[in-house]
């Protein structure tokens, strides 16, 4: 009897693992067919790999100061050296190396504030959209206080009374916009909740926590992979804003953001000190919606 449950057991894992793998390469085709998807995923991952394996890639110490070679121009330009091929800032750092060195803080900001939003808003939504009634008008309430306030104010005001650092922008960045999820999600579980499935769950005296874990959080999961990807971008964006203004990210420590407000200064002579790091940040939140965008194309159920 033991034996022939093994080979049950077997059979059942087996088909599974092959169902997972013809999933994957249906996934990784149609990913390949898309000149966007495919080109927002190579952006993505040179931007991940850049920034694991800085210290290896870039050619300087990004906050050495050379002050032979301060404001050195590009390498294509008269003047400029091989040695430093976008040119030197006001300090003579290498940009290359510091933009290197920037795509570190971008990412993890990007990345962990997106988690603490998505964590929040999640939770919140799935709470409001499966028991309605007073959770549903609270947390719908606090979402509507929040989308009064311009969330870059929002940022302001925290940042202000906060140190400015990583994990202060990061938990202020994702207070400022787990509104986003805590909507769609309950907009998603108000539909799933009454579905036949669900309510035989119910009707059996499944608990809710586990309605809700195995039956509503699957159901939506995909339009949270979504929303997450592109929020990445947008947050990178704050981020630099943020970091601009001096709110932000506090040197020594290198954002793109810094640089940009370093450089701002110099702009009429010293181009390039703006120029690449404004291009590093365009670059890489234009492959992330890129990806965003042909991710959405893919999960959506009408396609």
């Amino acid at each position: 009897m033991s034996k022939s449950l093994d080979v049950v057991n077997e059979t059942v894992l087996n088909k599974e693992s092959i169902k997972t793998k013809k999933t994957v390469k249906k996934f990784f085709i149609k990913l390949f067919r898309s000149k966007t998807g495919t080109i927002g995923l190579f952006i993505m991952l040179l931007a991940v790999v850049t920034a694991i394996f800085a210290p290896i890639i870039a050619p300087f110490d990004p906050n050495k100061i050379d002050s032979t070679a301060m404001l050195s121009p590009p390498a294509w330009i008269e003047g400029g050296s091989m040695d430093h091929i976008l040119g030197t800032d006001h300090l003579g750092r290498d940009i290359f190396s510091r933009i290197i060195y920037g795509t570190r803080i971008s990412l993890l900001v990007g990345v962990f504030s997106v988690v603490v939003a998505g964590a929040l808003g999640v939770t919140f939504g799935l709470i409001a959209g499966y028991y309605g009634g007073i959770w549903d008008h609270i947390f719908m309430r606090l979402a509507d206080a929040f989308l009064a306030i311009p969330s870059i104010l929002f940022a302001l005001v925290f940042l202000t009374v906060l140190n400015p650092g990583v994990t202060s922008l990061i938990v202020v960045l994702g207070i400022t916009n787990w509104v986003l999820y805590a909507r769609l999600v309950r907009g998603d579980t108000l539909s799933i909740r009454e579905r036949e499935y669900v309510k035989a769950a119910r009707s059996m005296g499944v608990k809710d926590s586990v309605i809700i874990r195995r039956h509503i959080l699957p159901n939506v999961f995909s339009a949270i992979i979504i929303v997450s990807t592109l929020s990445v971008a947008t947050t990178i964006i704050a981020e630099s804003s943020l970091s601009f203004l001096g709110l932000g990210i506090q040197p020594p420590s290198i954002t793109w953001g810094i640089m940009l407000s370093e450089g701002r200064d110099y702009i009429a002579t010293s181009w390039w000190l703006s120029t690449f790091p404004g291009v590093a940040i365009t670059i890489t939140v234009l492959g992330i919606i890129f990806f965003g965008e042909w991710l959405r194309d893919i999960l959506d159920p009408k396609n």
